[in-house]
């Protein structure tokens, strides 16, 4: 019954979450400007992701395989 009662609450509150686009609080005021930018930026351009935070994907496979060349510092251990 506990058990129930755990998973059910657990279940619940995963359940809460709420998915909706960012925005800034309407009374609240945005950062201040950096001391190095020409102008504060704005919430739009505070919320937008630099690309270094989004790599693209490298799906290059693998269309050969290639024998592995001998590696000199590749010794068994004593």
């Amino acid at each position: 019954m506990r058990r129930a009662l755990a998973l059910g609450l657990c279940l619940a509150l995963g359940a809460c979450g709420n998915k909706q686009n960012l925005h800034p609080p309407a009374d609240a005021a945005l950062p201040p400007k950096p001391a190095t930018a020409p102008s504060a930026p704005t919430a739009a351009e505070l919320l937008k992701q630099p690309s270094s935070e989004r790599p693209a994907r490298s799906d290059e496979l693998l269309t050969k395989s290639q024998p592995r060349p001998d590696d000199p510092f590749n010794q068994p251990p004593k």
